[in-house]
């Protein structure tokens, strides 16, 4: 379960205070899905950079699993992060100087697993979200939904127990965003994975558990919350495991980000394979 208790975080801006956090409070249940919604600036990257440890509270609690995020210090964040959380954003953060698959086993060696292991992971990884056959492509050469497919692989491939997703489909255009969207949801589901998305997409909102409304510094349930359990009750599931399977590779060209996913860092901040 992932419990915030009384979050706040504030940023000072041109000799004012801006608060972005003010106490917020919310339990999510182990393997639900849930959206966070909000109007642009209200904190919902905040939110997962608190919950994730690569930012930090001015007050109150992240505990994930009977584990208080917020009491870890440096490199314990770093360590816990790297083995338990998974991220996906809304520019994709893949690494330019490595292939596909060498995008996707660069989590599996930071965490220890490494050689032919790793890369049979990684390509299996892969193969799930359709990718089976460009394992050795450039990352520059995939069309934005591509790179999205690379991105949740990325994420997924050490089986962390919390993922993230800032904009997961933010950067794509919407039929593509349509092709990527099952694929991280059934995924993240079939692993028993808690999953946590900030975003603006209605469509993505209603294929989750609950949806919650950043507003005001607070965390509050939104009307008409997601519609994922209920299609889950009523046979759903088999719907989300037919699109993540038949889903297309996607359209549309994208420039790839140059900055790095936090669960590829070290303690020190570098890009490192040890």
């Amino acid at each position: 379960m992932l419990i915030l208790k009384q979050l706040s975080r504030s940023f000072h801006e041109g000799g004012r205070v801006h608060r972005v956090l003010d106490h917020a409070d919310a339990r999510i249940e182990k393997g639900s899905a849930v959206a966070v919604i909000g109007r642009s600036g209200s904190g919902k990257s905040t939110l997962l950079n608190l919950i994730s440890g690569i930012d930090r509270a001015d007050s109150g609690t992240v505990e994930f699993d009977g584990r208080e995020i917020t009491a870890l210090a440096e490199p314990a964040r770093t360590l816990f992060r790297r083995a338990h959380v998974g991220f996906v954003y809304q520019f994709f953060n893949l690494i330019p100087t490595l292939d596909v698959e060498e995008n996707v086993r660069l989590v599996l060696e930071l965490n220890g697993v490494r050689g032919a292991a790793a890369r049979q992971r990684s390509a299996a990884m892969l193969a799930e979200v359709g990718l089976g056959d460009r394992l050795h492509s450039a990352v520059d050469k995939l069309s934005g939904g591509e790179q999205q497919r690379v991105a949740i692989a990325r994420a997924l491939v050490h089986e962390p127990a919390l993922l993230l997703a800032d904009e997961p489909t933010g950067n794509l255009d919407e039929e593509t965003a349509r092709q990527v969207l099952p694929v991280l949801v059934s995924l993240t589901r079939a692993r028993g994975a808690t999953l946590l998305i900030v975003t603006h997409d209605s469509a993505l909102a209603r294929s989750v558990d609950r949806v919650l409304e950043l507003r005001e510094g607070r965390l509050k349930e939104a009307a008409g919350a997601g519609a994922g359990a209920a299609a889950r009750a009523s046979g759903g599931v088999g719907a989300d495991a037919a699109g993540a399977a038949g889903a297309g590779a996607g359209v549309g060209g994208v420039a790839v980000a140059v900055a790095v996913a936090p669960e590829v860092l070290g303690a020190d901040g570098r890009v490192s394979r040890g």
